[in-house]
């Protein structure tokens, strides 16, 4: 997946915008306001919640997957983005980012999240 593949695929996600709350260059991903993406656009790597065991084991598998950027590093991954993780595991990874967010939500939110 490429950027411009990712931030699709992104979009396509109930109830989620986009921003640069950051910088110009890190375009944020979020679901009812909490962020479950990061996409750097200067330096092709996207950063991704996942569950801690499964980042280990992800980090074992592949180079170019990494503790977070600036985050979280047992909570968060950054991907680099050069070609070596498959398009349909990045795309689970994501999915999996938006899932965990969405689990944490109030039931509130959920329910707002619901009925959009």
């Amino acid at each position: 997946m490429n950027i411009e593949e990712i931030r699709e695929y992104c979009l396509q996600k109930k109830g989620v915008t986009e921003s640069f709350p950051f910088d110009e260059t890190t375009l944020v991903f979020k679901v009812m306001n909490k962020m479950f993406c990061l996409l750097g656009l200067d330096d092709m790597r996207v950063s991704l919640k996942n569950d801690p065991d499964k980042n280990i084991e992800l980090r074992a598998h592949y180079p170019a997957i990494y503790g977070g950027y600036h985050l979280n590093k047992q909570h968060w991954n950054t991907i680099e983005l050069d070609g070596s993780v498959p398009s349909k595991l990045l795309a689970e990874m994501i999915d999996d980012s938006y899932d965990l967010i969405v689990a944490s939500l109030t039931k509130k939110l959920k329910e707002e999240l619901k009925n959009l």
